[in-house]
């Protein structure tokens, strides 16, 4: 397959499961995160790598997180399941920097695009993954509990993990119904 191609049907699997990857595959995937585009070069993220022990961590801290908003049992129980739908987690979190010439906002994408290159790179390595955000990424005791400044976003969630299942291809969307030329 080449490049277009790939990009042409690459798609999000949330079905994942299997064991962590190994150092060497966690780190090709760090590397493509840092190889965004990156105005100023200020590096406006920061990752988190939860695997093994960590996703018992994170479990706890979403369970927290929803106890200390009043949330009913089935919500506690779900918070608490959903570290463990894949192997190895990557939070991806902003960092940004006072800059006059690179707002917050540009600082945020950049953030975004390194998501998005870490998700294609999993796809490289034959890896399924899915890019999660939710009230999680923007609870303050969540932030806490993984060292993010509270003034930091946290960009997503990238699971990570062998694919349970393989989805069938979603239809592309139609250009023209989100194209013009000026």
């Amino acid at each position: 397959m080449n490049v277009l191609e790939f990009l042409h049907t690459r798609q999000s699997n949330p079905h994942l499961h299997g064991n962590t990857p190994d150092q060497e595959t966690i780190e090709n995937i760090l590397k493509a995160g840092m190889r965004v585009p990156d105005h100023g070069c200020l590096t406006p993220w920061r990752f988190t790598v939860i695997k093994d022990d960590g996703l018992t961590k994170l479990s706890k801290a979403f369970k927290s997180a929803v106890i200390t908003d009043g949330g009913d049992e089935a919500k506690i129980e779900k918070a608490a399941k959903m570290p463990f739908r894949a192997p190895l987690i990557i939070v991806i979190s902003t960092k940004f920097h006072q800059h006059v010439k690179v707002p917050k906002q540009e600082q945020l994408i950049a953030a975004g695009c390194a998501v998005h290159a870490m998700q294609m790179a999993a796809t490289c390595l034959k890896l399924g993954s899915v890019w999660r955000t939710g009230e999680m990424s923007y609870h303050p005791l969540v932030k806490e509990r993984l060292n993010i400044e509270l003034h930091e976003e946290i960009v997503g969630f990238l699971y990570i993990g062998d694919e349970l299942k393989e989805l069938p291809l979603k239809n592309s969307k139609l250009l023209e119904d989100h194209v013009s030329y000026f």
